[in-house]
């Protein structure tokens, strides 16, 4: 319909007649003359009514529903945070009671041998395609650290510096198939170079053909000419397997390093080397073997034994005889 002046006053004309009708059936009451056209429309359009509110009312209860349920959502949601927080929590205090000790067998390392350490925190690790074992520490020149120096942690020898920048440097490991490090047995002092070998337990030429070695025999670093790459006394790791001797110049045998390379996290980088070599003083005590309790238990002959039984029952009934005719004999006027 357009906007003319006639339509205009058309719908001026049913406002008026729509409010009239409203007044005539507010005062007729039940005896309203509209209430028969009422009642009329109520029978047509009752059923349509019914049947939108039929259709809506399971929107409305699903609306009221998603509204709940966000509700709760939102609870749920402050519930599953506050015990993230706290297992973040927990998990924060195992780690940096982890990191605490670590750091302390660090420390106590570091001490028995006289090293001086720059502490560091292992933070990337290298790819291990074609067994190329490097992490990242971070420190780096502004720390003092300089290419070829001894990384280690609480168990031993971890690897060397090789690259080094502003903050940050680069480490290889000591199970890298590029690495090899003089060795010393302990206490026969045998030499030997040991070389990485990825997963596996290194590989040590011993220089002496003929050496008398056994698993369960530790070694520790050589040392180098001033003291690069590699300090004296760094606890390498533990024989674990002896190539037969075959009268060689040298001779092979297989070592667990002491270092987890796959569970690194607090290193020391040794700044400064000790003033005398410490020997075999930074391998750990090992532990004694507890006593063995040995009973011994000698079997007798069941005829044995029963006369042993007797006599000592025939024994025994003399002795009461004897005390008896005593007795007697004490009563007798």
């Amino acid at each position: 319909m357009r906007d003319t002046r006639e339509s205009r006053l058309l719908l001026v004309l049913l406002i008026a007649i729509a409010f009239a009708l409203i007044t005539v059936d507010i005062r007729g009451g039940q005896e309203s003359p509209v209430d028969g056209a009422r009642q009329a429309a109520a029978a047509v359009f009752g059923p349509v009514e019914n049947g939108v509110a039929a259709a809506v009312d399971p929107v409305a209860h699903a609306i009221g529903a998603v509204r709940d349920s966000g509700e709760r959502h939102t609870r749920i949601a402050a519930l599953e945070k506050e015990n993230a927080e706290l297992k973040a929590k927990l998990g924060s205090d195992d780690r940096n009671r982890n990191r605490l000790r670590e750091l302390d067998s660090m420390l106590k390392t570091a001490g028995a041998g006289q090293y001086g350490i720059k502490g560091a925190q292992v933070i990337a690790i290298g790819a291990a395609q074609g067994f190329s074992w490097t992490v990242t520490i971070d420190v780096g020149s502004r720390d003092g650290i300089t290419r070829d120096m001894t990384v280690l942690n609480g168990a031993g020898l971890v690897g060397r510096v090789t690259t080094v920048g502003p903050s940050t440097s680069t480490v290889l490991l000591a199970n890298d198939p590029d690495f090899t490090v003089g060795t010393r047995m302990e206490k026969s002092d045998e030499l030997g170079f040991a070389t990485g070998r990825g997963d596996s337990p290194l590989l040590v030429q011993l220089l002496n053909g003929k050496a008398k070695v056994e698993p369960g025999d530790r070694l520790v670093t050589f040392g180098s000419r001033a003291d690069k790459p590699f300090v004296p006394g760094v606890p390498v790791g533990e024989v674990v397997r002896v190539d037969p001797a075959g009268g060689g110049l040298t001779r092979n045998i297989y070592v667990r390093p002491y270092v987890g390379f796959t569970k690194l996290d607090i290193v020391g980088v040794v700044v400064q080397a000790p003033r005398s070599d410490p020997r075999d003083t930074v391998l750990p005590q090992k532990p004694k073997p507890a006593p063995t309790v040995t009973v011994t238990v000698t079997p007798t002959p069941d005829g044995q034994q029963t006369d042993r039984q007797n006599r000592a029952q025939n024994q025994n009934d003399g002795q009461s005889d004897q005390q008896a005719r005593q007795d007697q004999g004490d009563a007798t006027p």
